[in-house]
């Protein structure tokens, strides 16, 4: 079968399409039971482990349109659409649903929540199944890989044989990148957004003095504190060191400037006094009362009060341990050199930085692309402009959708081509050729050197041409005047030869001329039947 004619045209279009976003809409969460005892990198094990996931759009017939979404530090497997009830929709629900970057309608996306979490999963504050109690700090020390690995159960207890992405942001982008080294071959593409490759110094200190922060607090009582009352003090003030690292001088200024709350003669908070967020007042600019009780009374101060004390009505003290304690043995270095850490790598991948990111700077991204491009691998750096610091990741709807958007739509040869193809050489005989056909169903035999270059190509149409003018010979029926294509090459390219020169297979050369795989007119109607 040929590619020809308006019909692929307009549905090769549709992949591109751009349309309002919608929702999608009532969601729901599923769980999985690992069976058996579940190996963890530190040689400690774990039974009974549970996985706390939700899944929107669905699966096709190979489910090769799977992608896995990977969850930052404190998020939970609720990435899109509304529980009952709920006014606020899932944390990434800006990129997840219909004509979103994450297409529902597209793909089947999955998002679960982490080994060592608190929504769902199995974490401290799970009960062991040994002693009918809770974890507490007797739950064994976890990594990224072991996140990574419990994910690989999922998928694998899904039918999911390969990704077809697998994307995360912050920790999440950790996730992504672990999974390109412990699991390429199950990989197909990969977007790290805002993350390292290994956490610094700084990083580390930040993860410690939020540790601390709970650890101090006498409530946490050693990670017993299940029944009676929770180290929320430590939780909060935890939470309110690790959010200032998620924003930037600049969104600070924006939102709150150095506005302060009015207190009237009752003590109670009514509005703003002092400048606004637009300048640059200095404290002797202030109006005279000023207060002596260091309670808050700056904006600001009241905001991270209010993200503290929230958090601690949503998440697990030991879960914050155990997580950023993870967070800070991540390192994909291996004898020090990044460039061996990622050696194996396969997928493509698309970096993401953040301009205004303090946390996770934009030099790390690179770091990431330049380790992966040393090694060959297909890699895109993209830096996004915002004033958000790290947490743009979650609110960058524009930029975002674009640029994952055309990083999943952007097919390749290498992702249709058949690598399993048969060949022939120019000495063969024609009857070799045609039994080589019908046994193996192949209408188009490339013809290849000794050293495995491309030479020319042999059709059924050239077989039966052969017999009904009785020429033996194979070398005389070869077409030498052969068109091709490069692996890294676009899809449209490849149909665009297809449908010129009315053929239905190209052969695929690397950049010595070798032959690595065939691309078909039948590849190309299966992948815009599945996408289109």
């Amino acid at each position: 079968m040929v590619v020809s004619g308006s019909s692929s045209k307009s549905k090769s279009k549709k992949l591109f399409s751009e349309k309002k976003g919608q929702s999608i809409g009532i969601v729901r969460s599923m769980s999985y039971k690992i069976p058996g005892t579940f190996s963890l990198e530190s040689g400690k094990t774990l039974s009974g482990v549970r996985i706390e996931y939700e899944m929107y759009g669905k699966p096709n017939a190979d489910k090769s349109n799977v992608i896995l979404i990977c969850h930052a530090l404190t998020g939970d497997a609720h990435a899109a659409g509304f529980y009952k009830g709920d006014k606020k929709p899932g944390w990434w629900d800006i990129v997840i649903g219909p004509n979103k970057a994450f297409d529902t309608e597209k793909y089947c996306v999955i998002c679960s929540n982490i080994l060592g979490g608190c929504k769902g999963s199995t974490g401290p504050s799970s009960i062991d199944p040994e002693t009918g109690k809770h974890y507490g700090i007797s739950f064994p020390v976890i990594t990224i890989a072991d996140m990574v690995k419990a994910q690989k159960k999922l998928v694998e207890h899904l039918g999911v044989k390969q990704l077809f992405a697998v994307v995360g942001g912050s920790m999440g982008g950790m996730q992504v990148l672990q999974w390109t080294v412990s699991y390429p071959d199950m990989v197909k593409k990969a977007i790290a957004i805002a993350t390292t490759a290994s956490t610094t110094p700084q990083q580390i200190a930040f993860g410690a003095i939020g540790r601390k922060a709970v650890t101090d607090d006498p409530k946490w009582n050693g990670g017993n504190y299940y029944g009676k009352e929770i180290p929320a003090q430590g939780l909060a003030l935890a939470r309110m060191i690790g959010h200032i690292t998620y924003l930037s001088d600049a969104s600070m200024q924006k939102k709150f400037g150095r506005l302060q709350w009015d207190t009237d003669k009752s003590g109670a908070k009514a509005g703003t006094k002092g400048t606004t967020g637009t300048g640059d007042t200095s404290l002797s600019e202030l109006p005279p009362e000023l207060s002596h009780d260091f309670t808050p009374n700056f904006q600001v101060e009241s905001y991270l009060n209010y993200q503290g004390d929230n958090f601690t009505k949503r998440f697990d003290a030991n879960s914050y341990l155990y997580i950023t304690k993870a967070v800070d043995y991540f390192d994909l270095a291996k004898n020090g050199s990044l460039i061996e850490g990622f050696s194996g790598v396969t997928a493509k991948c698309l970096v993401i930085s953040i301009s205004s990111d303090w946390l996770y700077p934009p030099y790390q991204s690179q770091e990431i692309v330049s380790a992966l491009t040393a090694n060959g691998v297909d890699a895109r750096y993209e830096e996004i402009r915002s004033q958000y610091g790290h947490d743009a990741f979650l609110l960058e709807e524009g930029q975002l959708n674009y640029l994952i958007r055309s990083f999943l739509s952007q097919i390749l040869v290498s992702d249709v081509m058949n690598r399993n193809f048969y060949s022939v050489s120019r000495d063969e005989t024609i009857e070799h050729a045609s039994r080589l056909m019908v046994k193996e169903r192949v209408s188009h035999l490339p013809v290849i050197s000794d050293n495995g270059k491309l030479e020319g190509i042999v059709t059924s149409w050239d077989i039966t041409k052969a017999v009904a003018c009785k020429i033996n010979e194979l070398d005389e029926i070869i077409t030498r005047d052969v068109k091709y294509v490069y692996a890294d090459e676009r899809i449209e390219k490849a149909s665009s030869i297809m449908e010129d020169y009315s053929i239905s297979a190209l052969p695929v050369i690397d950049s010595e001329h070798r032959v690595i795989g065939l691309v078909t007119s039948e590849s190309i109607s299966a992948l815009i039947g599945r996408f289109g």
